[in-house]
Order: C-alpha cells, then structure tokens, then sequence
C-alpha cells in the first residue's frame, strides 16, 4: 500500500492526521535566536508527522497552533520563541499555521487560537490554550520538562539545521489492492473509501487490513460530521445511545481511544437487547481501528467480557 495511506492497523492517532495534508503553511519570522542557534521551527500538515511526532521520541516537543489571524497571538508566539531558543535544546518547539491546516484542525478538535501541546514519546499533552503571559508559559514549559525527565526523557534538541540529514526511507511496496481505497482517502472521501474496502471484504472476508480500513474510513465518515465539543457536552449525563455513539467517535479521532472504549463498555454494562448489541458491534469497530494486538484493545476486551458476562 502506498505510503500515503492511512497505516493500517492504528491509523487513530496523531501521525494518520499529518498525512491528510492537502495545502503547505508559509513560514513566518521564527523571532529572535540564541547565541546556540534556534530551536523554532514551521511545520505544515505535511511535515508535521516528521518534525514533530517522530521527534518527540527523543526529546519534547512542543507545538503552538496559531494564527495570523489573532492580533494578541503575537506576544504568545514571542514568549514561546524566546523560551524555546533559551531552552538550549531542552525542547523543541514547532508552529503550525491553523489557516492552512483544515485536517490537523478538524482531526484535533481544535477549539480555540491559539493552542498550545506537548508531544512526549509520541503521546499528546494539553499544555494551554489563549494568550498566556510569559512568566505563566515558563512555569508550564518548566512542570513539562520535570515530568519527561522524570520518564526519563533526557535527550536534547540540535540547533535547527545541525542535524545529519537522514537516509531516505526506501518507499513500501505498493499493493495494488488498496489502490483505489487509497486513493479515496486521500481525497478525504471516506465513504468512498469505507465501500472499497468493503469490496475487497466481499473478496476475502479475512483480509485484516481491509477490516481495519474499512473500520477507520467508517469512523472518519461519522466523525467529520460531528462538532467535537458540543458532542461531548450532549454526551454529559445522557443515556441516549446515538449520542454516546457519537462521543465516543469524538475521542477515538481526538486520541483519547481508553476514554471511547470505557464510554461504550459503560453503555454496555446499562443496555440491554439491540441497543446492548448496537453499542457492541460499535465497540468491536473501533477495536478494529487500532487492532486487536494494540494493548489498549487487549484491556478493552477484557472488559467488555466483564460487562457481558
């Protein structure tokens, strides 16, 4: 399959939502350096995954969501940057123009400009959203870089454009099978996307992958016609299934898979009859997103036995 697609399985989680970019963001003025060099960079939907996720094995990451758009964003952007470039690479932090960012934005939930994240190992922290003073964005810079040290994170960031250029990755064998559902979902049809993969279930109704394709193609659908926060706030005391259903896409899109699969097993525990069986088979759907080797699937059927039986 091309590399373009949607790793299959886990496609739910940050580095899937960098390779729907369709549009590149310019670099604005990456503000004062250090004596050391700058450990600011732009990053793009494209390169998102690249720069930042990949990175942040190594070393935090810290991404500012802004916007030209927001007048006072500025004072952030320059307190960031300064913190950043005095961090002498304790930390590396990347900028992502929202404008130019459509599928980061939607596939985040992003509610408010600007917004500030921690990547650790991979794994998205919520550090702060609006304009902070500085001394307020050091204090939560200061508590992020306690706790990756004490995960033991002690590695540092080079200075922007020190680093050794890395081999390029040879490109995966494509197979043809997956072509046109690839395809699809490159274009953001995922309904398109979802009906090709079922074509080929039709074939071979064991082709994991195609399982897991049509699985994640199917949440997409569901979750691009959703609002992420006012979903939430419905699901708040409700014991209305199709908005539990809904919640739960909302946070297997955002990241927060344990979260979707506690929703449903709790719904489970309370149903009874089709409405059980419903909230059932969706569960199993997004297990299959993330695969049935993914320890936090492997958790979740354990549970949902617990509630069944």
């Amino acid at each position: 399959m091309s590399s373009s697609s949607f790793n299959r399985p886990g496609a739910v989680d940050l580095s899937q939502l960098a390779q729907r970019a369709k549009q590149s963001a310019p670099a604005p003025p990456l503000g004062p350096r250090a004596a050391g060099g700058s450990y600011v960079i732009e990053v793009t939907e494209q390169t998102f995954e690249a720069e930042t996720i990949r990175k942040s094995v190594k070393y935090p990451v810290i991404v500012e969501f802004f916007s030209p758009r927001v007048a006072t964003g500025q004072q952030l952007s320059d307190a960031l940057i300064e913190i950043a470039n005095a961090s002498d690479g304790k930390f590396l932090l990347a900028r992502l123009n929202v404008d130019v960012a459509p599928g980061i934005v939607q596939a985040l939930g992003l509610q408010a400009v600007p917004t500030v994240i921690a990547l650790l190992n991979g794994q998205l922290a919520p550090l702060f959203q609006g304009v902070l003073p500085k001394d307020q964005v050091q204090v939560a810079i200061d508590q992020l870089l306690k706790a990756a040290v004490a995960n033991g994170m002690v590695g540092r960031a080079d200075p922007v454009g020190s680093e050794s250029p890395t081999p390029a990755e040879p490109e995966p064998e494509v197979d043809p099978r997956y072509a046109a559902a690839d395809a699809a979902l490159e274009r953001g049809d995922f309904a398109g996307a979802w009906d090709e993969f079922d074509k080929l279930l039709q074939i071979n109704p064991n082709d994991t992958e195609a399982q897991a394709g049509k699985a994640q193609a199917g949440l997409f659908a569901r979750a691009a016609l959703l609002d992420p926060k006012s979903t939430l706030a419905a699901a708040e005391g409700s014991d209305d299934l199709d908005i539990q259903l809904a919640a739960a896409d909302v946070e297997m899109i955002s990241g927060k898979a344990e979260a979707a699969f506690t929703r449903l097993i709790g719904m489970i525990k309370r149903l009874s009859g089709e409405e059980q069986n419903r909230a059932r088979v969706r569960l199993l759907e997004l297990f299959e997103t993330l695969g049935n080797s993914d320890e936090r699937v492997l958790k979740a059927r354990r549970d949902l036995m617990t509630a069944l039986f």
